[in-house]
């Protein structure tokens, strides 16, 4: 009987001594059993990456951008267009386009298919593109000729009135004509920097009649 006494209380005091040993195997396990069964918390969406696609359409259109004292700054025509809002960009079948400068300059032109930037002082021209600044008078009275861009690719600046294209251009200035591989054109400086094969067609000016003694 003490034996068995002795042998039940010899088991006790081993299991005793294991306790604290089983207790963190039981409560590690536990724990990794929460960690596993638990709902995950919502993770941020990851950020959709824009898609150049139209988001709307517009036919036989008219786009005019005004100062702001309400005076017409441009305006900007089209059989159809496609706004992308990923780049806010407006792509233009059979595009027109017409601007005035603070001088009171006129730029018009027309082209097969148009880029315009969000406000319309940017103006990619594609296809039989044509860009004209219609004759003038300067401040001091001087004239200013007329000026024609004809080319496959004209780049319009209209806010800065430039013109530039980085493929074969005709000029014309007046009754002057040139024609170059690539150009550009400042209104600022009133210089054109003819590239490449540059071939140019000077017309002299006639001399007025001399008067009668």
């Amino acid at each position: 009987m003490k034996s068995a006494w002795r042998l039940l209380r010899d088991g006790f005091d081993r299991v005793t001594i294991y306790l604290p040993l089983i207790l963190t195997a039981t409560l590690a396990l536990g724990t990794y059993w929460l960690v596993r069964n638990a709902p995950k918390l919502l993770e941020p969406a990851p950020k959709e990456v824009a898609v150049h696609e139209p988001d709307f359409f517009m036919r036989d259109f008219v786009v005019k951008s005004f100062l702001p004292n309400g005076e017409l700054r441009s305006e900007l025509f089209g059989k159809e267009g496609r706004h992308y809002p990923d780049n806010d960009t407006l792509e233009v079948d059979e595009v027109r386009f017409r601007s005035i400068s603070d001088e009171g300059l006129v730029m018009h032109g027309s082209a097969q298919r148009g880029l315009s930037n969000g406000d319309g002082t940017e103006i990619q021209l594609f296809g039989n593109a044509i860009v004209v600044r219609d004759a003038a008078v300067g401040p001091n009275g001087t004239p200013i000729p007329r000026l024609e861009f004809r080319g496959d690719f004209l780049h319009v600046f209209t806010d800065t009135e430039r013109v530039k294209s980085n493929k074969p251009v005709e000029l014309t200035r007046g009754t002057d004509k040139f024609t170059s591989d690539s150009m550009d054109y400042d209104n600022a400086t009133g210089i054109a920097n003819l590239h490449g094969r540059v071939r140019g067609l000077l017309i002299p000016s006639q001399a007025p009649p001399a008067g009668r003694r």
